[in-house]
């Protein structure tokens, strides 16, 4: 008989084996609301807390992800495809040795793909898939047909917003898109630049009665970060703000939030459906 070490290693193996990273789509309705900004900063934080993390920049001719950490990416995801290269080798290494992916220019054409460039699309990014923990991709403001496909790929989505009125109603509207494309997928809300945490609540439930109201779906509450000066002040120095002021009152609520985040996400069942298969769903059967 094995002895129970050996079962228990069999057992990490298996589980190892079976491995999926977590597709998260963070979006917004409008430009200017902090999006790629946060994007990065959660991504650091989830790395902090022993996470291995992957950002896909996929602000189409926008992509600014780079531009926040200071860098210069010798190659995008567009490059993939010109290249005929290893997605490995267009993994750029930001602060604290963060991975990401730039978006460049053109990247529309990967929605023109044929299905045998399709194909080796799948074949690479399922490397990812075994690599990472958590792939976060940080999709342009507002909804296109062709960004819908990705973000409703997800396993779930984050959607920012700001307490600003318009702000909200751009925040609804793509909502709207996004349940109207699939009533299934997990919706959650930042409130960004709020007043206080009481603010950023009230924005929330705002938001959550016209969801369940209009659209017979419901949200959940990722979190709120405050306004704070010093988001801008990183945002000068094209460094993270976790990164250049780990002390600041943003800073510290952006932790709890991915404490809190973690731990929540423990007590859920991880979905099981493959991002790459209903991606090819929606780009080959629309």
């Amino acid at each position: 008989m094995k002895d129970q070490a050996e079962v228990l290693r069999m057992r990490m193996q298996e589980m190892e084996g079976n491995k999926q990273a977590k597709t998260i789509a963070v979006a917004s309705g409008k430009g200017g609301v902090g999006k790629s900004n946060f994007c990065v900063n959660f991504a650091l934080q989830l790395m902090r807390q022993g996470r291995k993390v992957l950002i896909f920049d996929l602000d189409i001719g926008m992509g600014n992800i780079d531009i926040l950490m200071g860098k210069s990416p010798k190659r995008t995801f567009v490059d993939l495809f010109k290249e005929d290269i290893s997605i490995q080798d267009i993994i750029e290494r930001g602060p604290e040795s963060l991975s990401y992916i730039a978006g460049g220019s053109g990247l529309t054409r990967i929605f023109e793909l044929d299905d045998a460039k399709f194909n080796y699309f799948q074949k690479e990014f399922e490397q990812l898939i075994k690599s990472f923990d958590y792939i976060l991709f940080d999709m342009g403001a507002g909804a296109t047909q062709d960004s819908l496909h990705f973000i409703s790929s997800a396993h779930e989505v984050i959607v920012v917003t700001t307490p600003e009125p318009t702000s909200i109603t751009d925040g609804y509207a793509m909502i709207k898109h996004l349940v109207h494309k699939d009533n299934r997928l997990p919706i959650k809300i930042l409130v960004n630049r709020s007043f206080n945490e009481k603010s950023g609540r009230e924005t929330f439930e705002r938001l959550a009665v016209v969801v369940k109201r209009f659209l017979a779906s419901e949200v959940t509450l990722l979190g709120v970060l405050p306004d704070d000066r010093s988001v801008l002040e990183a945002v000068n120095k094209q460094r993270p703000f976790v990164i250049d002021r780990p002390k600041s009152r943003v800073s510290r609520s952006l932790e709890e939030l991915v404490l809190g985040y973690l731990n929540e996400s423990r007590t859920q069942a991880s979905s099981s459906f493959s991002f790459v298969d209903k991606l090819r769903r929606f780009v080959f059967e629309r």
